[in-house]
């Protein structure tokens, strides 16, 4: 939660750093291959919500949490604390009903910061 907020603090729009026009850099796809097969975890953040305690005991099954974002605003990638990526929601095409990632703006992320 601490994190969460120090990290909206200190930014309300994090940066991405250096970005290309929406894609990966020349060096992109070139760590090292004994790390390839390790998996990790990708945060997608869609918004936020700030309600206050007493709004927040109150909800139950079927309660709406109104976020401070629309349906079409991009969603935040996230590896830690690090945001990596911005993107669109959109639903994948073989009718699993899963969502999934358009990427419009891609970190550097061999800049070393």
């Amino acid at each position: 939660m601490n994190d969460d907020s120090t990290r909206e603090e200190t930014s309300a729009a994090p940066q991405l750093g250096e970005l290309g026009n929406g894609g990966l850099s020349r060096t992109a796809g070139r760590a090292p291959r004994a790390f390839h097969g390790v998996p990790i975890e990708v945060l997608v953040s869609v918004g936020r919500a700030r309600p206050m305690i007493a709004d927040l005991v109150k909800l139950h099954r079927d309660s709406v949490l109104t976020l401070d974002t629309g349906v079409s605003d991009p969603v935040e990638l996230y590896v830690g604390d690090r945001l990596i990526a911005r993107g669109e929601l959109q639903e994948m095409d073989d009718g699993s009903g899963r969502l999934g990632v358009r990427l419009t703006e891609v970190a550097d992320m061999h800049d070393g910061s």
